[in-house]
């Protein structure tokens, strides 16, 4: 029982998984966005892959904690995963996290094209390490 992380963009998917006790996130990879149905069709394979019974999807609130146009994609999307995959989704706020995430790797002197192979891999892991430490172990 596996929980899957998404960090939804414009352009990539940061994707990540926990393990299967449900206590710490691992990125996986980051998908190039493509078509709907491709992209849908890929994460069905890694549902399948790491045998995953729940969705948490990044929702990128304002910073005052309203919902903008950003956050209303995504949660279009958050549809779209249902219906296609048959999982609950649950929208996690995700305010920051990829700010915190770039400012973890430029600490560690990540260089700029190595940061942005796994920025959104990382971000999705901080949105699902995050939703992890909420749920009781």
């Amino acid at each position: 029982m596996r929980i899957l992380g998404l960090d939804y963009g414009d352009r990539k998917i940061g994707v990540a998984v926990s393990d299967a006790f449900g206590w710490t996130a691992q990125g996986v990879e980051v998908l190039n966005r493509t078509a709907s149905e491709q992209d849908l069709e890929r994460l069905r394979e890694i549902v399948e892959q790491h045998e995953v019974t729940e969705i948490v999807l990044g929702l990128p609130k304002n910073m005052n904690g309203s919902i903008g146009p950003r956050a209303e994609i995504c949660m279009a999307f958050a549809e779209e995963l249902k219906h296609a995959l048959g999982l609950p989704v649950t929208l996690w706020d995700e305010r920051l996290s990829t700010a915190m995430v770039e400012r973890t790797l430029i600490a560690a002197d990540i260089s700029r094209k190595k940061r942005k192979q796994v920025v959104d891999k990382m971000a999705a892991a901080v949105i699902l390490q995050s939703y992890l430490d909420t749920k009781p172990k």
